[in-house]
This record gives C-alpha cells, structure tokens and sequence, in this order.
C-alpha cells in the first residue's frame, strides 16, 4: 500500500516537472543585436513605456533609457541596459513584438524569415 502511494505520488511529481517543462517550451523569444527576450518580457516593456514618467533630474543625469530605472523592468530585459545602442534596442523589440508576420505567429503572413 505504502508502495503505491509513493509511486502514485512519484508519476504527480514527474507530470509536474514535464508540464513546467513543456510551458517554457512553448514561450516566444526574440533575438536582436546579440540579446534573446521573451516577446511577453517585450510586452511588458511596452506597458512600462506607456504607464511610466521618470523625474527630469533622472533623465538628465543617465544616458540611459528612462525604463531601465524601472524597478519592474523584467530581468531578460536589464542586460539590454548595458549597451550603449540600449534606446535604439528598446525601440526595435517594440516594433518588432507589434509586428505578428515579422514573428511568424500569425499563420497567414508571408515574408517570415
């Protein structure tokens, strides 16, 4: 009896490890300039971008951009900060996660690479 409940729970450990497994499979990434982000990481910034106004003096005092001061900036964004092209960078992942075709999410665009 001990015997089945610790197979039982056993074959519950391993379903869990493979659907955790097979979630980050499925996410989408973005590689540009040598960084790979997540497009929901992209996303994200978007709405930092939108929702989030620095002091001037924090603008005036960092070449960087204003979201990299953000506290919520997810983590596979932060070493984009680093670069010194980090603006330019930020800027093309916001197009590039608003455009499906240049993805290929979307079944029915042509021109995916």
């Amino acid at each position: 009896m001990a015997s089945r409940v610790i197979s039982g729970c056993l074959l519950c450990a391993v379903a869990l490890v493979f659907l955790v497994l097979l979630q980050g499979t499925q996410s989408v990434y973005i590689q540009y300039q040598g960084f790979q982000v997540q497009l929901k990481s992209v996303k994200q910034l978007n709405d930092l971008a939108d929702q989030w106004v620095p002091s001037p003096g924090l603008q005036d005092q960092s070449p960087q951009p204003s979201v990299c001061h953000h506290p919520a900036l997810p983590l596979d964004l932060r070493p984009i900060c680093a670069s010194k092209d980090a603006a330019s960078i930020f800027q093309a992942l916001r197009t590039i996660a608003d455009d499906d075709c240049e993805l290929c999410v979307n079944v029915a665009c042509t021109g995916c690479s």
